[in-house]
């Protein structure tokens, strides 16, 4: 498929914009789903696949930063790495089969859902210092292989439900559940890149041109939320903004 220059352009944008909002809060495929799907006609399923790609590239340069600038700490976060990454197979698997009408009604309504979850303790999500709490074996691999499962299957609000279950649950402040997340995303995204791509559902031209602009602004949010004081509040500000956007947007009130 061959892009025009408004394309091209708006792809890009459009990917810097999704790029930092899912590396300092979640839901920026919102931005490049509907990119793919309203402005350039892909299949659900198509634009589903195509839209990893760019997540994928973000990754890149978002764990870079993070990890230069001490914010990844990986003995915490070892084992929830594995359970989302085997529920993101499984998740991907079902979302290759999947309708789209059945797409867009799974994501409409969680939202409303992760609003309120957003909503909860502000003064929580808002706090640098981390409270770090552990959960039986019997709790933490159902809870993160349902996550990886959700990530694999449509991806779309994904950073919102883990970084709910990270600070709300198990008491990291909101940076540091920003790094695990991101690099977490990135790990299963190799392998559920493969998978789309064995399944013919990626355009690669129209996902490596998003991803130039979700790979900047992966970079540049996670440069700024490591070494700007009160990063995660404004991180928190952007996620409940975010947040409202987009569920305006999917009840078609904006």
């Amino acid at each position: 498929m061959e892009l025009s220059v408004f394309e091209i352009t708006i792809s890009i944008v459009g990917g810097l914009l999704a790029g930092i909002i899912n590396t300092l809060a979640g839901n920026g495929s919102a931005i490049t789903l509907t990119i793919l799907t309203e402005l350039l006609g892909l299949p659900s399923n198509t634009a589903n696949g195509t839209n990893r790609i760019g997540i994928l590239m973000q990754g890149v340069t978002a764990n870079y930063a993070f990890i230069k600038n001490g914010k990844l700490d990986f003995t915490k976060s070892k084992s929830m790495i594995i359970w989302m990454i085997i529920g993101a197979v499984i998740g991907v698997y079902v979302a290759i089969n999947i309708s789209n009408a059945q797409f867009k009604e799974v994501f409409k309504y969680l939202l409303i859902v992760l609003f309120f979850v957003v909503l909860i303790k502000p003064k929580k999500w808002m706090s640098e210092v981390s409270d770090y709490r552990h959960f039986p074996m019997w709790i933490t691999i159902p809870l993160f292989l349902a996550l990886g499962f959700y990530g694999g299957f449509i991806q779309m609000g994904m950073g919102v439900l883990f970084l709910a279950v990270t600070v709300l649950l198990f008491g990291y402040n909101l940076i540091e559940s920003n790094a695990i997340k991101n690099f977490v995303v990135f790990l299963y995204h190799i392998i559920v890149v493969l998978i789309f791509h064995y399944q013919g559902l990626i355009d690669w031209k129209i996902g490596g041109t998003i991803g130039i602009g979700q790979m900047t602004g992966g970079f540049l949010a996670a440069q700024y939320a490591s070494t700007f004081p009160n990063a995660q509040v404004w991180a928190y500000r952007l996620l409940v903004v975010v947040m409202i956007l987009a569920i305006l947007s999917v009840f078609n009130f904006i």
